[in-house]
């Protein structure tokens, strides 16, 4: 048991080498260290100058560099996702392996009571056992997809993984929700979570053996928004689950720069269309087209994101991507920029979603299914073909005809659930009664 009278509860924190997970990673390591607790950051050197502009400076707090072993084919100095192509991301995972004895080595000096770690490390339970440390197996991904890919319901009695059939439905003993069901281009993309890299273990291998062999697992959730999904997760691992709450980060400080201040001010408020995919996820020359003409039918301003894979280069890709003339129409209001930026449910903006991949399927299903809090872009079942029309119906609902359903009662939602996670009470209760539990464990 914990005790108050011999020091901090220390927690030592090991996401993967991805921003998309180290974020939630750092959020909850500052909501953590404003209650007290020890926070040591564990990462690669090349992303450390990043954590440190994000975590909390306090003197609980400290982060810990950590080499990647060399590898055959992965370049000298890459430190997370960001830098490898999808040819070569598996060989970051092949790295991650072979860290196993400086891990050790680290953890046993640290002597945390707890290690925070990803799903990826599947190795890591048993060797934190072997030095007393109990371990904390935090999913970065919603419960709704967690629930729907990666629980034991999803491997039959004979071992096997699932067919894209299977896929397209939920597990077996899935809680009734808005869920149901995925279009076949959607069950395809899922289908790499059961696929080994260089025969190595599936990610689904890497999930499976993290949550079994591990103390306790930790959701980034609250029952109020996915109750039926923790509820169901909790049946199949039949272990503790710990929820810690709305994560929500702090707004941007600063101020906007001069050039796009004065370029927003030419607009009404809440008349701009904000349209972004997040650093790692790309679209080809085909669904560039169909966005971006599909935002002009709209007929409202609007910013549009796009990234592109490190060896392309951006400005070459757009040309070949936008019809003749585009740029030159929409230049007094339209911006397209080659940035990375985030939308979020949290912003006090209407929400069109087009998911590209993954989880983001699935916390679609989620946003527009089960909270009603924004609208998804109709695609094609099979192949996941959008077209300019489908784009532009989908925005006008939430931004142009929120007079009518649906678009009226899908902002009443939208509006409803952005108090809900900016709620501090909230959020701080979660976090309080999740001390409350690691103290009780520890």
């Amino acid at each position: 048991m914990f005790s108050e009278s011999s020091s901090e509860l220390h927690v030592a924190m090991f996401p993967y080498f991805a921003f998309g997970h180290i974020s939630p990673f750092v959020q909850l390591s500052n909501k953590l260290s404003l209650h007290g607790v020890r926070i040591s950051f564990l990462s690669a050197p090349g992303n450390i100058a990043r954590i440190k502009s994000s975590l909390l400076v306090t003197p609980n707090t400290q982060i810990i560099s950590l080499p990647l072993p060399t590898i055959e084919g992965l370049s000298p100095g890459i430190s997370s996702t960001a830098e490898t192509t999808p040819a070569t991301a598996g060989l970051l995972m092949k790295a991650l392996d072979l860290m196993q004895p400086q891990v050790k080595t680290i953890l046993a000096e640290l002597k945390p009571h707890f290690v925070f770690f990803d799903h990826f490390q599947h190795w890591l339970p048993m060797l934190a056992s072997e030095i007393g440390i109990k371990t904390i197996s935090y999913t970065v991904f919603s419960a709704t997809s967690t629930s729907y890919l990666t629980v034991p319901a999803r491997m039959s009695e004979e071992g096997e993984g699932p067919s894209i059939g299977d896929l397209m439905k939920p597990p077996n003993g899935y809680p009734s929700t808005s869920l149901t069901c995925v279009k076949p281009f959607q069950a395809r993309d899922f289908s790499i979570v059961y696929k080994s890299f260089d025969g190595g273990p599936t990610i689904y291998d890497r999930v499976i053996s993290c949550r079994l062999g591990c103390t306790a697992m930790l959701l980034k959730t609250c029952n109020e928004i996915e109750g039926p999904y923790v509820d169901f997760i909790k049946t199949q691992f039949k272990k503790r689950v710990l929820l810690t709450g709305p994560l929500v980060p702090d707004p941007p400080s600063g101020v906007l720069d001069e050039k796009w201040a004065n370029w927003l001010g030419q607009f009404p408020a809440k008349s701009v269309i904000f349209c972004s995919f997040g650093s790692e996820s790309f679209l080809n020359h085909d669904q560039i087209k169909e966005l971006a003409l599909g935002l002009e039918l709209t007929g409202l301003p609007f910013f549009l994101v796009l990234n592109f894979p490190a060896e392309l280069n951006s400005q070459t890709e757009l040309s070949q991507a936008l019809p003749s003339g585009f740029l030159e129409r929409v230049r007094e209001r339209g911006v397209l920029h080659t940035g990375s930026l985030i939308e979020a449910l949290v912003n006090d903006c209407q929400l069109a979603m087009l998911p590209l991949k993954g989880d983001q399927f699935l916390n679609t299903k989620l946003i527009a299914g089960d909270l009603k809090a924004g609208v998804e872009i109709n695609r094609r079942d099979e192949d996941g073909y959008f077209g300019r029309d489908d784009v532009c119906e989908a925005v006008k609902t939430v931004m142009v005809d929120v007079d009518k359903e649906p678009g009226k009662s899908t902002r009443e939602k939208h509006k409803k659930w952005r108090e809900f996670l900016l709620n501090a009470q909230i959020q701080n209760r979660y976090i309080v009664e999740l001390i409350e539990e690691l103290k009780a464990m520890a």
